[in-house]
């Protein structure tokens, strides 16, 4: 007899609001899943297995269910992902025989689902982690146009007004007009609050701008206007300067990019030209692009020469010289020569998009100290309100105070509950963490370092050892033909042309750079038959009935050339060599990946910020070894397959270190998602290692990621620092409050001014250096 979990029928992966639910519905499809974890706080996801199982399609499986529950915007109405105790308040819980079923477990931010089993069960479970769904939070918009950018102009403005008009009121105007002067500072100073308190209200929610409002008004009530506008002055002002902060956030990240073209010039096979919109670009377009002009699409230079400017999109501030067979990046500026390109990839996939759209979900997403304070500061905000309520009634009805109106011996219970209101608003606490992510992550973008969220800008501080992939992070990662050689002498040509014949069919990286080479030799290429790819060896073809082999000198020693190829000296570390023939002819290219110049510096700088460096590659163990001579690395690890790779993070992870990993390419991506933090070289790198890195050095320049470390570490301490100049603050004005040893104009001043000093201290992230810490 089946199970209700085994006889359930399988279903398709909806959105559902229930993630438990879901996983129930997993389990049913999956005999071999046993259980499923969920940490908030690390954004990971841990699954248990028994015997054996499709871990790919299993993967998908879950990460598909809980993408779509984000997708949905349903995570508010899930207990699991909200981190609630259990599945009651869900807006679609589970029956009673399903919860007899499965157990939900929370342990902090993490939460499990598994199947009741027996208690020795779990000793056999294999635990794998997958990728946390990356997702953008739907109620929160990103506000490009230059109304949002400049709205702390007006802020500032209507704070200014507030000050003058209460300056005015206590020291200027006559008696019988302080009223009007008052009421004036109240309507400037107010004005802005009210409006979010009034969004909120229709949410039924409160925040701490209902609790200023809230005070003012009862400060007027009291008769105490000059506090009640102070109040007023200083809270719109920390507003303004907040504001600032985020519009300084939103500005930097614009200026990154200039005004995209709107429409390109297409070609047609017979060369006329017609007007395009980019939108409408697609893979394999002829384009023509003129001096001054930029370039649309991610391309390939097919025919002309010039230099672009790419400093907006890779800060390289040299112009970079672009011939037949280069690659070009949308958003890049054709500097000098009209030139054609084939768009390699739909304006929605180039690099500058992808940019564009990693910086979006950065600002959007929260880091676990900022949720965490979001819940505390939600919390807060209604005990505050209870505990001013409460102590009201204890100063009137247990103390004796007046209830309403102060006498000369002392101040009200209104009076002092209004005190104590202000003092214990967690204003500074709920700006203290996310002014100074969303300041780390503008700075950073500014400077060529895109952080993939808030979780990011503090985790990479925590990290002590550093994996790097060599292809196209230690080295340049692009390949160059060095030399060309032919056995006997004298048919280099031949063997350049057979290459470059059979390369051209190929994506491998040693194909684009013979391709390359081909291309801007403008060899003519020849026409070949039965083209395969033989998969480890290299690529195979006819030609007038000849076979046509390219590809490992392992590969082609065989018969006759054997011996020719046994004469011949193996390439030196750090090169590599492709083998070619074609009946009696015989050849070999060798090409070279240079160390980027900058590699030993900062392998040295990482090595003096205590650092562990360690170098994960499939290249041969004797390039690795010649890596680990030339840069003085501390361990290098070779001619390892990406799950080797994975299984090294794993390793170094188990011995409790907090790993960050820096790559490139498609091979690195499960890498990147395995480690502590996920590190992506360039707007050039590949789409999966993009999607599965934390933070992306956008220029394309190895010395970032310690630009990043500091940064990471400055942005800690400031947090730090407004924690605890926030709480601090709170402890102090709380005490003196409860003890009726503090006026209100204190009050108001002592929180206002922690909160103006907390945003404030975030600003100097947002235009500090990357000095060593």
């Amino acid at each position: 007899m089946k199970s209700a979990l085994e006889s359930r029928p399988p279903r398709e992966c909806e959105p559902d609001p229930c993630l438990a639910r879901s996983v129930v519905d997993t389990l049913a499809e999956e005999p071999a899943l046993e259980a499923v974890t969920i940490d908030r706080a690390r954004q990971k996801i841990s699954v248990a297995t028994i015997g054996r199982t499709d871990v790919p399609r299993l993967t998908e499986n879950i990460a598909g269910r809980i993408q779509k529950t984000y997708d949905a915007g349903l995570v508010e109405h899930c207990a699991v992902l909200q981190g609630k105790p259990d599945c009651e308040t869900c807006a679609a819980p589970l029956s009673p025989l399903e919860l007899k079923k499965i157990t939900i477990r929370n342990e902090g931010d993490a939460t499990t689902i598994a199947r009741v089993t027996c208690p020795t069960a779990p000793k056999f479970w294999r635990w794998r982690d997958i990728p946390f769904p990356k997702v953008v939070p739907r109620e929160i918009e990103i506000h490009d146009d230059d109304h949002a950018v400049d709205e702390w102009k007006a802020q500032l403005a209507a704070a200014v007004l507030c000050g003058v008009f209460g300056l005015a009121a206590a020291f200027a105007l006559p008696a019988q007009f302080k009223i009007f002067g008052f009421v004036a500072a109240y309507i400037a100073g107010g004005f802005y609050t009210a409006g979010e308190v009034w969004e909120r209200l229709q949410k039924r929610a409160i925040d701490v701008h209902f609790l200023m409002l809230f005070v003012a008004v009862v400060a007027a009530y009291l008769g105490a206007w000059a506090e009640g506008a102070t109040l007023l002055f200083l809270f719109s002002l920390s507003g303004a300067l907040e504001h600032y902060a985020m519009g300084r956030t939103q500005k930097e990240i614009r200026s990154l990019f200039r005004a995209a073209p709107k429409f390109a010039t297409a070609l047609d096979d017979q060369g006329r030209e017609r007007e395009v919109p980019v939108e409408n670009l697609r893979a394999g377009m002829k384009l023509l692009i003129k001096p001054g002009a930029q370039f649309p699409v991610d391309a390939e230079i097919s025919k002309g020469a010039t230099a672009a400017d790419e400093s907006n999109l890779t800060g390289e501030a040299t112009p970079v010289e672009k011939k037949i067979g280069d690659s070009v990046l949308a958003g890049t500026i054709n500097l000098w020569g009209a030139v054609e390109i084939i768009a390699t990839k739909p304006a929605a996939e180039s690099a500058l998009q992808k940019i564009i759209t990693l910086i979006k979900e950065a600002q959007q997403q929260k880091a676990p100290a900022q949720l965490f304070a979001d819940k505390f500061s939600t919390f807060y905000t209604y005990f505050v309100l209870g505990l001013s309520l409460a102590m009201y009634f204890v100063w009137w009805l247990a103390l004796g105070y007046a209830p309403l109106k102060s006498v000369v011996e002392s101040h009200s219970a209104l009076y002092r509950a209004g005190t104590l209101l202000v003092v214990s608003s967690p204003c500074a606490l709920v700006l203290s963490i996310p002014s100074a992510v969303l300041a780390a992550i503008a700075w950073g973008a500014r400077h060529g370092i895109l952080f993939r969220g808030g979780a990011a800008v503090e985790k990479l501080a925590e990290v002590n050892v550093v994996a790097l992939d060599k292809t196209g992070t230690l080295t340049t990662g692009e390949l160059r033909v060095e030399t060309i050689e032919s056995f006997p002498p004298g048919r280099e040509n031949e063997i350049a042309r057979l290459a470059y014949s059979l390369e051209k069919l190929s994506t491998h990286p040693l194909a684009r750079a013979i391709t390359r080479h081909g291309k801007q030799k403008q060899i003519e290429p020849l026409a070949l038959d039965h083209f395969e790819s033989v998969t480890g060896h290299g690529l195979r073809a006819k030609r007038n009935g000849n076979e046509c082999l390219l590809g490992r000198r392992e590969w082609l020693a065989q018969g006759e050339r054997a011996k020719i190829i046994s004469q011949v000296t193996a390439t030196d570390a750090g090169f590599s060599e492709i083998w070619l023939a074609e009946g009696d002819l015989l050849g070999r290219i060798i090409l070279r990946d240079d160390i980027r110049p900058q590699a030993a510096s900062v392998i040295d700088e990482l090595r003096h910020e205590g650092l562990r460096s360690v170098v994960l590659t499939g290249d041969r163990a004797a390039t690795a070894e010649h890596l680990r001579a030339e840069l003085k690395l501390d361990d290098v690890r070779a001619e390892l397959k990406p799950e080797q790779k994975v299984e090294a993070i794993h390793e170094l992870s188990g011995q409790g270190k907090h790993v960050a990993m820096i790559g490139d390419g498609v091979n690195d991506a499960p890498s990147l998602a395995a480690a502590y933090i996920g590190v992506a070289m360039g707007a050039r790198g590949s789409d999966a290692a993009l999607e599965q890195a934390d933070v992306v050095l956008m220029h394309d320049k190895l010395e970032n990621f310690l630009a990043a470390f500091r940064l990471s570490q400055r942005a800690r301490r400031v947090i730090r620092q407004n924690l605890f100049i926030s709480l601090g603050t709170v402890v102090v004005l709380v005490t003196f409050a409860m003890l009726g040893k503090i006026p209100l104009t204190i009050g108001v001043v002592g929180h206002e001014g922690s909160t103006v000093v907390v945003v404030m201290n975030s600003l100097r992230l947002l235009f500090g250096g990357t000095s060593k810490s």
